[in-house]
Parts: C-alpha cells; sequence; structure tokens
C-alpha cells in the first residue's frame, strides 16, 4: 500500500472511530481536552506506522490501546493526577470493565451519548455547546462546522477552545444528567445529533459526497434519546427526519460516486422500511401535539416527499407551505432558500428566483456555494443559459466537496451547450 493510499485509508478510519474513541477516554480520564489530545496522539502514530506495517485487522482496538498507553504514561509525568493514574492503571492492567456510574445511572448506558450531554451543558453557551460537541463527536474540523453556521473559522475556533477550558475548571461529570434536568440540554443535544446527520448526508468536504456511517450514528443516538425522553414530540420528529431522510441512501450515489439529485433518483431504490419507520415516528408527533415544531416541519417536508410514487406527483404546494412554516418558527437564510426552491417547484422558476434575488445581499449567504446553485437552476429553466453556466461555476468555487464541485461544473457545461444550440437555432 502506498503511503497515499494508506493516509486515505488512515482519514476514513479516523473519520468513523474518533468520536467513539474519544468518547471512551473521556470516561476513563474525565476530561475532555485531555482525551481529544490523546486521540490525536493516536492519530500521529498511526500516521507513522500504518503506511510502513500495513493497517491493523481492528484498526479501533489499535487506536484505543495506543491511547490508553499514552494516558498512562502522560498521566505517570504529571505528579498532580496521581490518584486518578492509580485508578486508570489498575482499571488497564486488570482489564476490568466495570462502570460505577453506569450502574446508577442504568437508563443509558451509551458513552457518545454521555459525551453529547457533558457538552452541551448549561455551563456552556449555546454555540459553543454545539461547537465542541461536533468537533468532538461529529468527527468535523474547524472549518466544516464554521461552514454549516456560516461564520468565520477563527471564530468557530475560539469557542471550541473555550468550551474545552471552561468543562475542565467546572470538573464537570462525565454522566446522563437526571431524567428531570434532560430538558436544559435537550435542545442543544437534538441540533448536534441534527448537523451530525447533515454532514453525513451531504459532505462539506472529501472525496464523497455522503458518509453513511455519521448518518448511522446520529440516527442510532437519536433512537436512544426518543427512549429516553418518550414523551418529547421532537425527538420524535428528529428521528423521523432521520429515518425518512436515510430511505435515500442509495439512490442518491451513482456507481462511480457521483451525486445523484433529489428529482432524478430511481424511488425504487429508496428503502421503504425506513420510510414507514419514519412515517411511524411522525404520527407519534402529531399524537403528541407536535407537529409545528421545527424537526417536525422537516420531517413533514420529508414525508411528502417519501409518499409520491414519483417526481411529478410530488405535492410541492403543501412541502412550499410547510416551509412557510418552518421560517415563521426558526427564521434562517438557508430556510428563505429552501423556500424558494419549494415556491419555484410549485408557482413557476420565476417566483422562485424573485425570492432568492433578495437573499443576494445575505450576508450569511456570500460564501454558500448553494445560493449560486439554487439561482442557477432558476436561470437555466428559463432559458437564461450564460447567467446559468456562471452561477454554477461561482458554485463550484465555494464548496470544498470534489463531487459537488464535478456535478456543478457539468451543469455549466450543460448550459453552455445549450446556449451554443439556441444561438444556432436562433
Amino acid at each position: 500500500m502506498s503511503n497515499s493510499q494508506a493516509h486515505r485509508t488512515i482519514d476514513a478510519v479516523w473519520r468513523i472511530e474518533s468520536p467513539r474513541l474519544i468518547a471512551s477516554l473521556v470516561r476513563m480520564v474525565r476530561d475532555v481536552g485531555f482525551a481529544e489530545d490523546l486521540a490525536q496522539d493516536a492519530l500521529v502514530i498511526a500516521l507513522e506506522k500504518w503506511p510502513k506495517q500495513g493497517i491493523p485487522n481492528n484498526p479501533s482496538a489499535w487506536l484505543m490501546t495506543v491511547a490508553k498507553r499514552r494516558a498512562l504514561d502522560q498521566l505517570r509525568r504529571n505528579q498532580t493526577m496521581v490518584r486518578k493514574y492509580e485508578e486508570f492503571g489498575r482499571e488497564y492492567y486488570t482489564s476490568i470493565e466495570h462502570d460505577l456510574e453506569a450502574e446508577l445511572d442504568n437508563h443509558v448506558g451509551d458513552d457518545m451519548l454521555r459525551l453529547i450531554f457533558m457538552t452541551c451543558h448549561p455551563i456552556l453557551s449555546p454555540e459553543a455547546r454545539v461547537a465542541l460537541t461536533l468537533r468532538l463527536l461529529g468527527g468535523l474540523t474547524t472549518k466544516e462546522i464554521a461552514h454549516a453556521y456560516l461564520l468565520p473559522e477563527p471564530t468557530i475556533a475560539q469557542r471550541i477552545v473555550r468550551a474545552k477550558r471552561t468543562l475542565a475548571s467546572a470538573r464537570v461529570p462525565f454522566e446522563l444528567p437526571a431524567k428531570e434536568e434532560l430538558d436544559a440540554r435537550l435542545s442543544s443535544v437534538l441540533e448536534v445529533i441534527y448537523l451530525m446527520f447533515n454532514e453525513g448526508y451531504a459532505a462539506t468536504s472529501g472525496g464523497k459526497w455522503m458518509r453513511p456511517a455519521l448518518c448511522e450514528e446520529a440516527l442510532r443516538l437519536g433512537r436512544i434519546l426518543a427512549a429516553i425522553a418518550p414523551m418529547e414530540p421532537e425527538v420524535h420528529g428528529l428521528v423521523a427526519l432521520m429515518e425518512i431522510q436515510s430511505s435515500r441512501f442509495r439512490a442518491r450515489v451513482a456507481e462511480a460516486g457521483e451525486p445523484i439529485l433529489l428529482l432524478d433518483q430511481n424511488r425504487v431504490l429508496w428503502d421503504h422500511l425506513l420510510i414507514q419507520r419514519g412515517l411511524v415516528s411522525l404520527k407519534r408527533v402529531e399524537e403528541l401535539g407536535g407537529a409545528f415544531g421545527p424537526y417536525a416541519l422537516q420531517a413533514a417536508i420529508a414525508a411528502c416527499h417519501a409518499r409520491a410514487g414519483t417526481a411529478a406527483e410530488t405535492n410541492w404546494v403543501q412541502i412550499a407551505a410547510l416551509y412557510d412554516g418552518l421560517a415563521q418558527i426558526m427564521p434562517s437564510p438557508v430556510v428563505e432558500l429552501n423556500r424558494a426552491v419549494a415556491l419555484s417547484m410549485a408557482f413557476g422558476p420565476a417566483i422562485g428566483l424573485e425570492v432568492v434575488d433578495t437573499l443576494s445581499e445575505e450576508p450569511a449567504l456570500s460564501d454558500y456555494y448553494l445560493l449560486p446553485s439554487v439561482r442557477g437552476d432558476f436561470l437555466m429553466k428559463l432559458g437564461r443559459f450564460q447567467e446559468a453556466s456562471g452561477e454554477f461555476k461561482r458554485a463550484a468555487s465555494l464548496t470544498n466537496n470534489t463531487r459537488e464541485q464535478e456535478l456543478l461544473r457539468k451543469r455549466a457545461e450543460v448550459c453552455m451547450e445549450k446556449q451554443d444550440t439556441s444561438r444556432k437555432e436562433g
């Protein structure tokens, strides 16, 4: 295996395994920053050894073993942590798999969910909670998080650093809060899981359009959370959304890895079991009286697509109405952009273009590739091919995902071909 192949494999393993690795390390060392440093140390050693020795059969166990050894080495050198070293050393060397906290609070024993609740502690600002949790558990880079929030990268970096320091200073415990305290952190936890899923569904960067393992992890955590908080409609709304969106995985990517847009997908390939599970969760939302929550509304939009046997059968008028409701309770430029798409499908591209043009001066969307992409789509449908091609090229320059770049450049080329054809016919 060449160095470049090994590094690509290591990057893929790291993205999948780092959240579990960090969560397990936090359980042992009880310090978020220390746990992340240990995991990063293990990654550095893997980058050094794996290209020479080959990828181990169990990469996750290898990384964990190395991280544990690094923890012991550092704890030995830190005389102020003697007691912690002794406790950790006994656990490591005798292989005792016993967690007293899990027994005391046994309504969930999932390290990753515990870490989400730890990093979503009220001592942190809502923005810091989400940024830190996405960094540790979503496996997202600081740049990817900044992109998701349409904020400068240094702003996100500062939030993460401060959040880790705050948790360490306050000695926030690694545990699930008592059930009566869940509400204070629930909205942040839901937001983190939602953004984890979104990053998996449409990767911000890299050579693949999707990161299914991240989606699967987000969905698993959502299902656990639904069992913990069964009377919270927005929990079920988020699960419904993720179930229905996950149903499209097989249809979203062609054999060569190129993206397939929603209207072009073969709906026979959609997973109808996941769709049914999502619809059941959505019904539960309605029974709990939460049909107008932000996640419930997004799930209802996804359900409109899922219920349509073909793209032509999609009820775009209903989808536009649902986006109107979402814009009222969760106003944002991104929601407005999606509403423009729905309006264009329901009432024509000229209507959508009017809405999009009102967003052109929105600072948060100045580097958001989907704005010129959507505008290019509207212009293309209106026969303004040269303008559309320019928009697609601009969109390609703004995304870091190579698959998205290829798709957008191809659409730009198609527009120029149509422009040439119309000139000849004219």
